[in-house]
């Protein structure tokens, strides 16, 4: 059930991300798509993001770990290559998507676990 509301959450910040936060280069066709997209990402980040990370970890170290950045926008091309109605225009787009993505997923985790705690 956590796995299907985490879906969820992650649909509506790729909605947010897509169209109240426009980012030039970005787009989802609709809803399903949105969550198509939420779920290949969730997809994505447990099998793949660790494969990546774990290849990268000179770079990561040497970088900082602002590396990280890029894997997570690699992740965005490649969804954006499986899933048909979300279109990404190049990595900058991707990087900048990503970015936007996280920082409406944090504020969304952060309000539902306030709902939890009251």
């Amino acid at each position: 059930m956590e796995f299907l509301a985490r879906i969820l959450i992650t649909a509506v910040a790729v909605v947010v991300a897509a169209y109240i936060f426009p980012v030039p280069g970005i787009r989802v066709d609709n809803m399903t798509t949105a969550i198509v997209v939420a779920a290949v990402l969730a997809l994505l980040n447990a099998f793949v993001k660790p494969v990546l990370i774990i290849l990268t970890i000179p770079i990561t170290i040497f970088t900082l770990g602002l590396f990280l950045l890029v894997i997570n926008a690699v992740i965005i091309l490649l969804t954006a290559k499986l899933v048909h109605g979300f279109y990404v225009s190049g990595f900058w787009t991707a990087l900048l998507f990503s970015l936007i993505l996280s920082l409406i997923n944090a504020v969304f985790n952060s309000l539902s676990k306030k709902r939890e705690e009251e």
